[in-house]
């Protein structure tokens, strides 16, 4: 009997080390895909508060008797 189990031992063993590379290898890329949205979110903020500021730019030029287009190119860096 311990000659059967030792072969049927050795049969499953492929299997269970290629199951456990599996399960690393989808535990590695769920961290790289929660670190890529991670990223994103954080640049998102950014852009929202770059966003806001543009805004707050084109408005006060806008306040200041100037058109729309030229508060936006000002805005933008343009004179």
């Amino acid at each position: 009997m311990t000659d059967e189990s030792n072969k049927d031992t050795k049969k499953c063993g492929g299997k269970g080390k290629a199951m456990l590379a599996y399960g690393i290898i989808q535990l590695g890329s769920s961290f790289i895909s929660a670190l890529a949205l991670a990223t994103i979110a954080l640049n998102l903020c950014s852009m929202t508060k770059e966003a806001k500021v543009f805004n707050e730019c084109v408005e006060e030029i806008k306040a200041s008797g100037q058109s729309t287009s030229s508060a936006v190119k000002f805005c933008n860096g343009g004179k």
